[in-house]
């Protein structure tokens, strides 16, 4: 089924990744962590749908989207960058395989943290804290940082910020390996939720499993 939405707002997160608010169609359910197929309401792309995640929460009046904007490519989601409040967009029924399974570390690369926005928001707002949370969040620079304000002010939430691409950066370091896994994943308490570019979501549970992550205790997603 499809549902047609209207842009409400739009404002810029970084500087390529923007936040749009969307009324919410009556009787539209959605679980924190899961994602739809967008479409914009535009000639020659209403049938070019693309994977975005609900960064709102479920009792909330309207839906809510963090989208990374890539520029270079003349595709949804450059055009993304460019609406308008009054646009509309069309979206399928929601999916996905990232959902709130119990405390613990929530490994993102880039784009790959949304599906974290809406469970953290949810568990924050159903326990008053995230003690027991960690979010290892990759990026190429400092300015890819997405909602790193609103992330470090989750009460209880441990942050911890990855750069790999700017070497001056407090957060430089290498890419998410098996020695920063041990530093931050209690093998046997904590499930490791996954979901980033192809590469790392494909590299992750080898990783978590050397790491003493049970199989069971990992779940992944691609947003890429």
């Amino acid at each position: 089924m499809t549902h047609t939405l209207t842009l409400q707002t739009i404002e810029p997160v970084t500087h390529d990744t923007y936040h749009l608010v969307f009324d919410r169609p009556e009787g539209f359910e959605f679980t924190p962590g899961q994602a739809t197929d967008l479409a914009l309401d535009q000639d020659g792309w209403r049938d070019e749908y693309r994977p975005f995640t609900f960064t709102s929460l479920p009792g909330d009046d309207s839906l809510e989207f963090v989208i990374k904007s890539y520029p270079e490519h003349d595709g949804v989601t450059k055009r993304i960058a460019a609406l308008t409040p009054g646009d509309t967009v069309t979206i399928k029924d929601p999916w996905g395989a990232i959902h709130d399974e119990g405390d613990g570390v929530f490994i993102a690369g880039g784009a790959g943290v949304t599906p974290f926005i809406s469970i953290l928001r949810a568990k924050l707002a159903a326990k008053g804290n995230l003690a027991g949370n960690t979010l290892l969040f990759s990026n190429q620079t400092d300015r890819d940082i997405i909602l790193k304000d609103q992330f470090e002010a989750m009460t209880g939430l441990d942050t911890r910020w990855i750069v790999t691409d700017q070497p001056g950066s407090p957060y430089a370091s290498d890419q998410i390996g098996v020695k920063t896994l041990k530093q931050v994943i209690t093998p046997g308490q904590d499930v490791c939720y996954v979901c980033g570019p192809d590469p790392m979501v494909e590299a992750m549970p080898k990783l978590l499993e050397a790491a003493g992550v049970p199989e069971a205790q990992i779940i992944t997603e691609d947003f890429s």
